[in-house]
């Protein structure tokens, strides 16, 4: 039974990266930071659906910027395979925790590779990095593509895809990137801009929200589906040499795309409720993503199976779904869905 380690296994990825894992017979283990709430939404019923008596799913209290907790984890589990999803993963707000968001996605990518060197783990390696890397580089991007980041979030992954390389080069470390494009899901955190306006279509569907504020609608996103995407970080790990992949479906969208067509499937006017608000612009925009993902194709067999249009309705109808199962739970349930606006 191969085992394995992710780290941000309570994320969107680290979720549907786990159901992959279990379903292809792995025991996986997974971080989770100490919290006075409770953090592992995303993962309980993986819990539940696994039988007592098949137990292989672990969660382990450590964390990215401990390298200590990562050499013990490392040392204890021995792991055939690592994801590093972990990080501070939102744009706008690692313009406002610039060095959090270094310490976690920079130097927390390093603290995990040399815990596989010193402890000397023969784990195959796989780097979460982002297509926001390219910044203003000219579509469509590859794997070849000029790197030109535009956020602190975007420069601490251009620091954690070149030290795996490094790593990579340096140490023998079987160490591959996934250089992912958007994708989303109904997983997808409730601040991202796809899950805060399919959210909102539901809210405002039912008279429990009156207005939408975004950003810039005009920029121009690749986006795809991510249990497309966790399995092409696997598909990684299970060539014989490593090496960096970019994933999207070769497809762009604007965000005011994403607006009409999720408000469209809800039979609303989105005019009628979005409203630009400058405080959502970031100080350094990213205007135009679209994947050559022509590598992976040829090297991986990898191809998406959603495309745009199937996403928006897929995220609309769990929203929607989701919020007329708590409306029809009572107070307690109302009151959450009458929860500030966002």
């Amino acid at each position: 039974m191969k085992k394995a380690l992710i780290t941000g296994v309570t994320g969107q990825d680290g979720s549907y990266l786990t159901e992959l894992l279990l379903a292809k017979g792995y025991e996986v283990h997974g971080l989770k930071r100490r919290s006075s709430s409770f953090n592992t939404a995303r993962v309980d019923h993986i819990f539940q659906d696994l039988h007592e008596t098949d137990n292989r799913f672990f969660l382990h209290f450590a964390d990215l910027t401990d390298g200590s907790s990562l050499c013990s984890l490392l040392h204890d589990i021995e792991p055939d395979e690592i994801y590093n999803l972990g990080a501070q993963s939102h744009v706008k707000v690692s313009f406002d925790v610039p060095e959090f968001t270094a310490n976690v996605v920079a130097s927390g990518t390093l603290r995990l590779l040399e815990a596989m060197r010193l402890t000397g783990v023969k784990s195959r390696f796989y780097q979460a990095s982002s297509s926001e890397m390219f910044g203003n580089a000219p579509p469509p991007q590859s794997e070849t593509t000029v790197l030109h980041p535009r956020s602190p979030y975007a420069c601490a992954k251009v620091f954690g895809h070149n030290i795996t390389v490094n790593y990579r080069e340096s140490y023998g470390i079987h160490a591959s990137s996934g250089i992912l494009f958007n994708h989303e899901s109904p997983r997808r955190g409730e601040t991202f801009v796809t899950r805060k306006i399919t959210r909102a279509v539901a809210r405002i569907k039912h008279g429990l929200q009156h207005k939408l504020f975004l950003g810039n609608l005009d920029a121009r996103r690749d986006w795809g589906y991510a249990p497309d995407y966790v399995r092409a970080m696997w598909l990684m790990l299970q060539q014989d040499k490593p090496d960096d992949y970019v994933i999207g479906t070769e497809e762009t969208h604007t965000v005011r795309e994403f607006v009409e067509l999720a408000f469209a499937y809800a039979e609303l006017d989105w005019r009628e409720f979005v409203e630009i608000d400058a405080r959502y612009f970031r100080p350094a925009e990213v205007d135009f993503l679209l994947a050559d993902a022509s590598k992976a194709s040829k090297a991986l067999g990898w191809e998406p199976t959603v495309m745009f249009k199937e996403l928006v309705q897929i995220m609309v109808e769990s929203d929607m779904f989701e919020l007329e199962t708590r409306l029809k739970g009572g107070a307690e349930a109302l009151q959450f869905a009458l929860a500030a606006e966002v």
